[in-house]
């Protein structure tokens, strides 16, 4: 970048201020991409990522057919947004559920699962994309508020019974699925659950980080 002498000319002191938002735009961009846990460009339309929990780790496959979803969730884990948070509703025989930002910091017993990043994710119902076991599908609001079954932004359950579950197909969107670790989901929904179905002892999502070829 050349050097900006002062009273050089009229429009000087202009230039040097939009080289200095330019820089700091280009800083803050760098910024951004040293503080992202992976760069989304570099993934493949089915993106792999691995779930690690402190009760064992999974390894997931999101859905092309899904695009809006896979790109939320691929963009909220390259952002670490998962890092910390709980599984704060369990329900053996149904699914475990986690994605409530507020449960990162959550006191014990305290009630979960209004939290999310502030927006919802239009719903993307395939026929072919249905409730098995180890499917990944997004908790919404119901649908009084919200009838056109929208998605939440952040929360998702993964299904542990898939005769229990099956009623939610093309109600609630499935947008990925559990290629390794199903006994992990197994062992989440044995723990021991109290109000709301929060478990007692607290399990948390420790990371989810992609798994490149």
């Amino acid at each position: 970048m050349g050097t900006f002498l002062m009273g050089s000319c009229s429009n000087c002191s202009q230039n040097a201020k939009k080289a200095k938002a330019v820089v700091s735009e280009e800083t803050t961009e760098a910024s951004d991409a040293q503080e992202r846990a992976f760069d989304p460009e570099t993934l493949p339309e089915d993106p792999v990522f691995e779930l690690k929990t402190t009760k064992g780790n999974m390894i997931i496959r999101l859905y092309s057919e899904t695009p809006l979803h896979r790109d939320n969730f691929v963009k909220l884990a390259s952002e670490r947004f998962y890092d910390g948070i709980l599984f704060h509703r369990v329900i053996h025989g149904f699914m475990i559920q986690c994605g409530d930002p507020d449960s990162r910091t959550a006191t014990p017993g305290q009630r979960l699962g209004s939290g999310g990043p502030g927006y919802t994710v239009p719903a993307e119902f395939v026929p072919e994309l249905y409730h098995k076991k180890g499917a990944i599908a997004s908790a919404r609001t119901g649908d009084a508020v919200n009838p056109e079954k929208a998605s939440s932004g952040s929360q998702f359950y993964i299904v542990h019974n898939e005769a229990a579950c099956r009623q939610l197909d093309g109600n609630y969107t499935v947008f990925g699925e559990v290629l390794e670790g199903l006994e992990v989901i197994d062992t989440i929904a044995s723990v021991e659950t109290g109000s709301a179905d929060r478990p007692v002892e607290d399990v948390k999502i420790l990371s989810v980080l992609p798994i490149l070829e």
